[in-house]
C-alpha cells in the first residue's frame, strides 16, 4: 500500500459566502471528525464533477441554499491522519438576498467579519483558506 503522502489527495471544495461585509462560517458537529472546530462549509467532488458545480451541489445540501461562486483562490493540499485533501475554495454569495442558510450538517452558523476569521478554532485545512481570502481582499 502507499504511503500517505504519496495517496493522491481527495478533492474537496469549500464556499466563503460573502453577505453585507460578512462571510459565513459553520461549525463542525461535535460527533463527527475535528467536532467543534469551525470551517467553510462544502464538501467532496464527485468523480467527472467540476469543482464549482459540486460546490453549488454541496451548499445546497448543507445549507439549503443556492450560491453563485464568484471567484476561486488557491487550492493546498491538507493532510490529515486519515487521508489528505486537496481544498478547493471558491469566494460566492448567495443567490438570492432573500435565502438564509440553515445549519441541516452542523452545529451553528455564523456571518463573520473578515477580520476576525481566524478568532474562531478553525479546522486545519481552513486556515491557509483564510489567508489566501484576506490576502486577496488586499490586491488590486
Amino acid at each position: 500500500m502507499a504511503a500517505q503522502s504519496d495517496a493522491t489527495p481527495v478533492p474537496v471544495v469549500c464556499a466563503l459566502i460573502e453577505r453585507d461585509g460578512l462571510v459565513l462560517l459553520a461549525q463542525r458537529p461535535g460527533h463527527k471528525h475535528l467536532g467543534g472546530k469551525w470551517e467553510f462549509p462544502g464538501g467532496k467532488v464527485e468523480p467527472g464533477e467540476a469543482p464549482a458545480a459540486a460546490l453549488v451541489r454541496e451548499i445546497e445540501e448543507e445549507l439549503g441554499c443556492t450560491i453563485e461562486p464568484l471567484r476561486p483562490l488557491p487550492s493546498s493540499v491538507h493532510h490529515y491522519a486519515a487521508a489528505s485533501i486537496e481544498l478547493i475554495p471558491f469566494v460566492c454569495r448567495l443567490a438570492s438576498a432573500h435565502l438564509e442558510p440553515v445549519g441541516h450538517e452542523h452545529t451553528a452558523l455564523a456571518w463573520v467579519a473578515p477580520r476576525d476569521l481566524l478568532q474562531p478554532d478553525l479546522a486545519p485545512a481552513d486556515i491557509p483558506v483564510t489567508h489566501a481570502y484576506l490576502q486577496s481582499l488586499f490586491q488590486p
